[in-house]
């Protein structure tokens, strides 16, 4: 593939990443009520989110309210708040230092190793907010399924996964994947500018035998 396309690539792929991370931070839908054994008002559906949680009644009204306090939340949406946080940071910066380093492409041999560096941070970068965001994901998702399984946990108090939550492990793998292409484009292009900059092998020619000969012979008869 073209070191171009291989760009766009990845900063299509980082791009849609990043907003998948910003709408997994904001949605309500991490947890959704369950409606198993007698908890069976299936016409009120409960979301709790990360910073709000929602009441939608018979698909037509829905109310929202903010948490009053964070120390209301379970400690895995507490830390999810903040690690939700620095992974969308961490995805915008990437996505800003990428771009950066695609805005020129015809570069002497010094530009051509600042824009590596740079394309390797990105790539860097992606990776980073995609394992950050991975951690609260699978976390909270691991809550929900002990707790649905747990028989001590009250059914009403049972939740299943949200659509917040499998969003989120989609923009992880968007992420991950855009790192990996922008650190491959910065392998490929070391390895280009070492074979273009390799001084080529030079061999003699049959001129240049015949002319160090003929040098030679003149030599000795300035002897003789």
């Amino acid at each position: 593939m073209d070191s171009g396309a291989l760009q766009i690539t990845g900063l299509l792929v980082g791009g849609i990443g990043m907003i998948g991370t910003f709408a997994v931070t904001g949605m309500p839908q991490w947890r959704v009520s369950a409606f198993i054994e007698t908890n069976i008002i299936v016409f009120e559906t409960i979301w709790e989110g990360l910073w709000m949680h929602c009441i939608r009644q018979a698909n037509i009204r829905m109310q929202c309210k903010v948490y009053d306090s964070v120390l209301a939340l379970s400690p895995d949406l507490q830390a999810s708040r903040g690690l939700m946080c620095a992974g969308s940071v961490l995805s915008f910066l990437a996505f800003l230092v990428a771009i950066i380093g695609m805005k020129c492409t015809r570069c002497t041999q010094s530009c051509w190793q600042a824009k590596g560096y740079i394309i390797l941070m990105a790539g860097l970068l992606f990776i980073l907010s995609g394992a950050v965001e991975l951690i609260p994901v699978c976390w909270v998702a691991n809550t929900i399924i002990s707790d649905f399984y747990d028989p001590v946990v009250n059914v009403a108090q049972k939740r299943e996964l949200g659509e917040a939550l499998y969003l989120g492990w989609v923009a992880a793998v968007c992420l991950i994947a855009a790192g990996a292409i922008f650190c491959c484009f910065c392998r490929c292009c070391e390895k280009s500018r070492s074979y273009g900059y390799s001084a080529p092998t030079h061999f003699p020619t049959h001129n240049e035998h015949l002319h160090r000969k003929m040098e030679s012979s003149y030599s000795k008869s300035q002897y003789v």
